[in-house]
């Protein structure tokens, strides 16, 4: 069977081997990832996505709002309680360096634009409410979520290009970015819908009782979170 390619899909399968290969070091992986993400916007299992979103009504409530939250004030969240949701996520982008500066103006006119732009947004804070950290196997275990929540297509190539990666280039961890992507998918079948939380008004809750709020089992102890 022959497949004929557009240049979307030539873009995309570049950005997929960069993914998988690391060729390029962090600057082009970081621009493998948004033009992969860009260019799925477009697909059929992006309609698919926004399908299944709009059959759960807390989704759908949030998709209608297009709710995106104030501003992550770092410097005001590390006022809370140090065992609250906001102190702890402020602490956690502090001490690695993390901030929202990369995500780009978007023009959020449509149901795929919010939900790309609200997925990115809040990236860091399901790292944090999951307890998946930044490592290869914890950010694989978190695209896993991802996917068991609402099948968001670009966590398909990230899990898939990672594991692809490991069997040709580290085999020897294959088995540690397996056991994460199983648990993220076993969480994310378990935990209420995440894309539907409104996480800007809950700074102040303790982070352990969020997490209990919305079944999230199996998340790791607080040293091994990002």
């Amino acid at each position: 069977m022959s497949v004929e390619m557009n240049f979307d899909d030539v873009k995309a399968l570049e950005a997929f081997i960069i993914l998988t290969t690391n060729e390029g070091g962090t600057e082009a992986v970081d621009k493998a990832v948004f033009d992969l993400g860009d260019i799925l916007t477009n697909s059929r299992a992006y309609e698919l996505v926004v399908e299944q979103m709009r059959a759960e009504p807390s989704v759908a409530a949030m998709l209608q709002e297009r709710y995106v939250g104030s501003k992550h004030d770092l410097e005001a969240l590390l006022q809370y309680p140090e065992n609250s949701f906001g102190y702890i996520y402020a602490l956690t982008m502090k001490e690695l360096g993390l901030s929202l500066d990369y995500l780009p103006a978007v023009n959020i006119n449509s149901d795929i634009s919010y939900i790309e732009y609200r997925w990115r947004q809040t990236h860091d804070i399901w790292h944090v409410i999951t307890g998946f950290d930044i490592s290869e196997a914890g950010e694989l275990g978190l695209q896993a979520f991802y996917l068991a929540q609402f099948g968001l297509p670009f966590s398909g190539l990230v899990v898939a290009s990672g594991l692809v990666g490991a069997i040709l280039y580290q085999p020897e961890g294959t088995g540690l970015l397996l056991d994460a992507i199983a648990k993220g998918w076993h969480m994310g079948k378990q935990a209420k819908p995440l894309i539907a939380q409104r996480w800007e008004e809950m700074w102040e809750k303790p982070l352990l009782e969020l997490r209990q709020e919305l079944n999230i089992i199996g998340f790791q102890k607080r040293a091994a979170t990002v």
